[in-house]
């Protein structure tokens, strides 16, 4: 008799089916286990093993075989204790077998049989719905896993547990979603003294999700703008947050109760590797580009960032995903995210300040700024300069709006831009825009587009730039209220678009 448990196998955000086949034949006693597992996998039969014998369980004196299939797909991780030792008691005919073979189950297993929570478990509920079987997983990872309405969740805290759900004697009940959290930033931009035209820059960079470069001195306030940046985002929608949870409970990063409905802020050192910031390892994991997924990457220091590191930043900002290449397998990942860069001028920081500056101005900022490549730099929809502030500004009142009120400003923006892209399926922003979509949106009137070829002819903008600054005028259009794209809104578009300061 073979008998069958169910689990899944993780490629990226999507969760392959894996059979468990248990064979319990006569022959030398062993517990084999095949099928390409990893050593984690591998080291499965000694945790459940252990785990039956503290039941009172004991193995019989045959030969044990479990085969992991399909058997050319790497298995990796400690979910498939809980799938293994399900099929062995199936096999044994301690638990039901037609009750196993219903259920996909994922879980790591102690020594004492206790149910040891795993990453994943919200993609394999999504897994688990689509082939219409239960998902069994610990209880801590329940609350998780249950936000997926269409598949029903059992936690159980121990293997015992589930031996007793399985044969009637005490049914475990369905797992109840976490509550949705949403945590509110303190931070306000009525902190923020001065910066209006920087502060401007954020809330068009909000609205529209485009890529923003802030260029100042030391202390001028880059940093401060971008940490308050996620106090004007709206929160995530549903679909959004559960897209973008799948990402984080891959990377373990959810908190018990799961799913958070606050856009993701990441903003990774610039020591920080390929791997760590595009995804890779032992494991293909997400790197902070699918971690900011639907949320901001701030990069702080942005030319001290290794130039390999910053070049694999292209095709994403481009594209919206990024494809991890193993030998063996590609595994991708979205990554939808609002790229905020700050940097210094230069070296020394004090490009525009002789008394300051080094002996190597000017050429210092050249060679700093110039460690961020033009293709890089073209992707930025707008990019700043961030002036310092006067001391003696530092003690005048609060100016400008505050964080509430640049954040329903952008939320109205935002509504106005779903209910415009409604009916296309890939298209959410005006930063998605492009092509004839791009064309239709965002036509300029016909001052608007006088004025958009002559500052292209003048400055020399890309195919890519002049692309980007029609939809940064379609956003500043939204926020205004206004239908069509005029020049006003061109002209402010252009003028985010203009080269950072190199020189003094």
């Amino acid at each position: 008799m073979v008998a069958r448990a169910y689990t899944v196998a993780f490629e990226g955000v999507d969760a392959r089916q894996v059979e468990v086949q248990c064979a319990v034949t006569p022959g030398m006693p062993a517990f084999s286990l095949v099928g390409l597992p990893d050593k984690a996998v591998s080291e499965a039969r000694d945790r459940v093993r252990t785990a039956l014998s503290s039941m009172a369980i004991a193995l019989p004196s045959k030969r044990i075989t479990i085969n992991l299939s399909p058997a050319d797909l790497p298995k990796e991780g400690s979910h498939f204790d809980l799938p293994i030792a399900l099929a062995l008691l199936a096999a044994l005919e301690i638990v039901p077998a037609d009750a196993v073979e219903g259920t996909c189950s994922l879980g790591e297993l102690s020594l004492d049989g206790s149910l040891i929570p795993v990453i994943g478990a919200l993609p394999a509920a999504m897994a688990a719905a689509e082939e219409d079987r239960t998902l069994l997983c610990p209880k801590a990872s329940g609350a998780e896993a249950a936000w997926v309405g269409a598949a029903q969740v059992i936690g159980a805290a121990s293997l015992a547990d589930v031996v007793r759900h399985y044969t009637g004697q005490s049914p475990l009940p369905p797992a109840e979603p976490g509550e949705v959290s949403t945590n509110i930033s303190g931070r306000d931009l009525l902190d923020v003294k001065g910066q209006e035209r920087a502060k401007r820059a954020l809330e068009i960079a909000a609205a529209g999700r485009h890529h923003l470069m802030m260029v100042g001195t030391p202390g001028s306030g880059k940093s401060m703008l971008a940490a308050r940046l996620p106090g004007i985002l709206p929160p995530l929608t549903a679909p959004e947050a559960l897209e973008t949870s799948m990402i984080h409970s891959l990377a373990g990063l959810l908190d018990e109760g799961g799913i958070n409905r606050t856009r993701p802020f990441r903003e990774p050192h610039h020591t920080a590797s390929m791997a760590a910031i595009v995804g890779g390892g032992r494991r293909a994991s997400p790197g902070e580009i699918s971690l900011a997924h639907n949320g901001v990457l701030f990069m702080d220091e942005f030319p001290e960032f290794p130039r390999t590191v910053l070049e694999t930043l292209r095709q994403p900002i481009e594209t919206g995903e990024v494809i991890v290449a193993r030998a063996n397998a590609h595994v991708k990942y979205p990554c939808r995210f609002m790229l905020v860069a700050a940097a210094n001028p230069c070296k020394c920081g004090y490009l525009s300040d002789p008394s300051r500056a080094c002996a190597r101005v000017p050429q210092c900022g050249a060679d700093y700024m110039g460690r961020i490549s033009g293709p890089l730099m073209d992707r930025f929809d707008l990019r700043i300069e961030v002036p310092p502030v006067a001391f003696t500004d530092l003690d005048l009142p609060p100016s400008g709006d505050s964080s509430a009120e640049v954040a329903a400003r952008v939320t109205t923006a935002r509504e106005v831009q779903n209910a415009r892209f409604a009916d296309k399926a890939k298209l959410h922003l005006n930063a998605d825009a492009e092509g004839e979509t791009l064309e239709e949106i965002a036509n300029p009137d016909t001052e608007g587009r006088e004025l958009i070829n002559r500052m292209a002819e003048r400055f020399g903008l890309t195919a890519r730039g002049y692309h980007r600054v029609l939809r940064v005028a379609r956003t500043i259009a939204d926020l205004e209220g206004a239908d069509t794209v005029r020049r006003p809104h061109v002209a402010e578009a252009v003028s985010y678009r203009l080269s950072v300061p190199t020189e003094a």
